[in-house]
C-alpha cells in the first residue's frame, strides 16, 4: 500500500517539500533522467550503422574484479566502477571471441555494408581507425573490406573487415595503399613501394598497451 501511495503522489508541492536538494542538483537529476530515458528508448537515429549507443569493451577478469579501465567507442576510457553503474540501465550485447552466437557475422556477398553485430565486434577489436597513427575513434569510422575490396569480389565477413575513417578508407584506393588481415587478426596497411620505409603496418594508437608490452619485452632482453 505504501508503494501505491508513493506512485500516486504527484503533488509537486508535497514532493518539493520532501526534496532537500538545491536547484542545481535538481536540474542535474532532471537532465540525467531525460538522457537516460532517451538512450533506453531504442528510438534514436543511427550513426555509421549503429544506433546511438554507449559501446564499452573490457575483459571478463576486470569485470569480475570490478577494477581496471574499460575502452569506449569514442576513444575514451572509463573506470570499471562507472561501467558497472552504467550497465545497470543498459541493453547489453555480449561479445565472445572464441564462440559464435546466433548473430550473423559472415554475410559473404549478400550484403555490402557491415551489420550492427559486425560493427560492434570491430569497435571492440580495433577500437578505432586501423591506419597506423590515425587517432579517429571507432565511433567515427566505417567498416571496410580490409582483406579484399567489395568491388574486387570481397566478402562481408567479420574475418575480412576492419575499421577505417572516411579519409584513410578513400586514401587507400587513391594512392596505392593496400590492406590485409594478418595472422593476429589485425588489419595491416601496406604502403606503395615509394613510401615503404619499413614502418609498422598496424595502428598502436588505440592499443597503447601493446607498446608497453613491447618495451617490457625489450627491457627483459637487455638484461
Amino acid at each position: 500500500m505504501q508503494g501505491r501511495r508513493a506512485a500516486l503522489d504527484v503533488d509537486p508541492r508535497s514532493a518539493a517539500g520532501r526534496d532537500t536538494c538545491g536547484a542545481s542538483q535538481r536540474y542535474h537529476d532532471a537532465l540525467k533522467a531525460v538522457v537516460r530515458n532517451a538512450l533506453m528508448s531504442r528510438e534514436l537515429v543511427q550513426h555509421n550503422g549503429l544506433p546511438v549507443t554507449v559501446v564499452v569493451s573490457t575483459t571478463l577478469a576486470e569485470l569480475h574484479a570490478a577494477a581496471g579501465i574499460a575502452h569506449t567507442s569514442v576513444g575514451t576510457t572509463m573506470p570499471m566502477r562507472d561501467l558497472i553503474r552504467l550497465a545497470a540501465h543498459a541493453h547489453h550485447y555480449l561479445l565472445i571471441y572464441r564462440e559464435h552466437t546466433a548473430e550473423p557475422l559472415y554475410l559473404a556477398r549478400s550484403k555490402r555494408l557491415a551489420s550492427k553485430a559486425q560493427r560492434l565486434v570491430m569497435i571492440s577489436r580495433d577500437r578505432g581507425c586501423t591506419m597506423p597513427n590515425c587517432p579517429v575513434s571507432g565511433a567515427g569510422c566505417q567498416g571496410m573490406h580490409a582483406e579484399q575490396d567489395w568491388s574486387a569480389g570481397g566478402q562481408t565477413d567479420i574475418t575480412g573487415l576492419g575499421l577505417g575513417c572516411a579519409a584513410d578508407n578513400q586514401m587507400a584506393f587513391d594512392t596505392g595503399w593496400t590492406t590485409s588481415i594478418g595472422p593476429d587478426g589485425r588489419v595491416h596497411w601496406h604502403p606503395p613501394p615509394l613510401l615503404d620505409i619499413g614502418q609498422d603496418t598496424v595502428n598502436h594508437y588505440h592499443h597503447p598497451e601493446e607498446l608497453l608490452r613491447r618495451r617490457e619485452d625489450d627491457s627483459g632482453e637487455e638484461r
